[in-house]
């Protein structure tokens, strides 16, 4: 059965943050709000716990996972960036983008793009999520929460705990997060490439959506 915490979205309890942690650490999955829409989250290292995350979606090992990063000292750190998409990243995080870079030998070759060496990360813009990343000391390997048989993601904990209790080890509820899933942009060329628009603004890379 999934522990429930019901959490301020905007000053969480350090007891309940340290808790959530102490869950990842051990091999945890959980469910935590973001700036989109909640989220699957697991430690970084943690191969079981990416295949319990991808049997819950119903996703084959082509699924890309995202790398949730406090800051971009910390993206920095699990990816290639030059000049230009530092500057790029700089203006537009935190916030609702999901970036696609190159990875850096510090990403596990399972999370990356079999071909292209890539990886997805994100900085969230939610101070649940910051405090979480404060406190683990890495990024959150994370997915976002929707299911197989849905067509957008979950946004309400009770459901959440009701379709996930044996499934998860914990679920933060910290009310509505929203329906919307993040932008992503491929910044892997000279020209940002839009690979999905979601809730993010593409007016900070020049594209136009259609």
């Amino acid at each position: 059965m999934a522990q429930f915490f019901s959490i301020h979205s905007d000053n969480p309890h350090l007891r309940l943050i340290r808790q959530a942690v102490s869950i990842v650490r051990a091999g945890g999955i959980i469910v935590y709000p973001t700036d989109s829409c909640y989220a699957l989250g697991c430690q970084l290292g943690d191969k079981a716990a990416m295949t319990r995350i991808r049997t819950i979606r119903e996703v084959d090992d082509k699924h890309h996972f995202t790398l949730v990063c406090k800051d971009l000292a910390e993206i920095a750190h699990y990816a290639k960036i030059d000049n230009s998409q530092y500057r790029l990243l700089k203006a537009t995080t935190p916030g609702n983008y999901t970036f696609i870079l190159q990875a850096s030998r510090e990403v596990p070759r399972r999370l990356q793009h079999p071909k292209r060496n890539t990886i997805g990360l994100r900085i969230p813009e939610h101070p649940v999520v910051q405090a979480l990343l404060e406190e683990l000391g890495e990024p959150l390997l994370s997915s976002t929460l929707i299911l197989p048989t849905d067509d957008y993601p979950l946004n309400d904990a009770e459901e959440i705990r009701e379709r996930l209790e044996h499934h998860v080890e914990l679920v933060m509820d910290a009310g509505s997060c929203g329906v919307d899933m993040t932008t992503v942009i491929d910044l892997t060329s000279d020209v940002p490439e839009l690979i999905r628009a979601g809730k993010g603004s593409l007016e900070p890379f020049g594209i136009t959506n259609g």
